[in-house]
Order: structure tokens, then sequence, then C-alpha cells
């Protein structure tokens, strides 16, 4: 075996996974930021339904909820490409006690994969969503 056979190989096989370590490095990089994203969108959900489960009617439940999912993503630096909060739902939950009125926010957000990994100009675009349902607090007023 001759030693000038060998060399130059190791800028090759440098030229060649390098690249592939760097996509490997930058998916993992974009799906924590997904997961990240993820959770913010639960979390505005889960603040829109307790805002709107305050509201004394239907009208101030959808405001008070688009008020606090628009603050939670704001806060966080999530941009939605459409309105992220549709109406709330009322619903009955059955208890030991009686029954409760209960009050679902659905929060939808589209982000671009180019907010999300902060890239000008990176194709595509994730949706996610979140759900949460809260008691309507029968201590509210009226």
């Amino acid at each position: 075996m001759n030693l000038h056979e060998d060399r130059g190989s190791f800028a090759i096989e440098a030229a060649i996974l390098v690249p592939v370590v760097l996509a490997f490095a930058l998916l993992a990089v974009a799906a924590g930021r997904v997961q990240t994203t993820g959770a913010v969108v639960d979390s505005a959900a889960r603040s829109g339904a307790r805002a709107a489960s305050l509201a004394r009617t239907p009208e101030g439940a959808r405001q008070a909820a688009a008020d606090a999912v628009s603050q939670a993503l704001d806060d966080r630096g999530v941009q939605c490409a459409t309105e992220p909060v549709g109406e709330p739902e009322y619903g009955i939950l059955n208890t030991g006690d009686g029954q409760l009125t209960t009050i679902t926010v659905r929060v939808s957000c589209t982000v671009a994969f180019g907010d999300l990994m902060e890239l000008d100009g990176l194709p595509g675009h994730k949706t996610l969503t979140g759900t949460f349902t809260s008691v309507v607090d029968r201590y509210r007023g009226n």
C-alpha cells in the first residue's frame, strides 16, 4: 500500500459527510421549534378558554378569547398566517353535583417554516392546533 494513494481521501469524506450531518442537525432544530411553537399554541388555547369562561355574554367570550390568544401568541413571537381563534363552543359537563357549563376554545395557527427557523425564503408551512375546555365561572356576575 502506498501512502500517496490515500492522500486527499479525508477531504472527500468530509465534503460528503458534513452536509449530511448539518442537514440532520437542522432537522432536529426544526423539529424542536415546531414542538415549542405547538406548546405555545396549546398555552394560547388555555389562556383563551380561561378568559372566555369569565365573560358574561357569548360575544364577550369570543372577544376575550381572541384577545387572550393574540396576547399569548404575541408574547412568544408566534405569527399566524390567519386569525387563530374561531367561535368558542359551549357545552355541558355532567357531575355528581349537577351540570356545569363549559367553553372550549380551539386555536389553529399556520406558521411558515421560514418564521419557525428564522430563515427568510424557507418554503413550506405547518398548521398547529391547540384546544382547551374550561368550566364557565358561575360567580362571574351578570
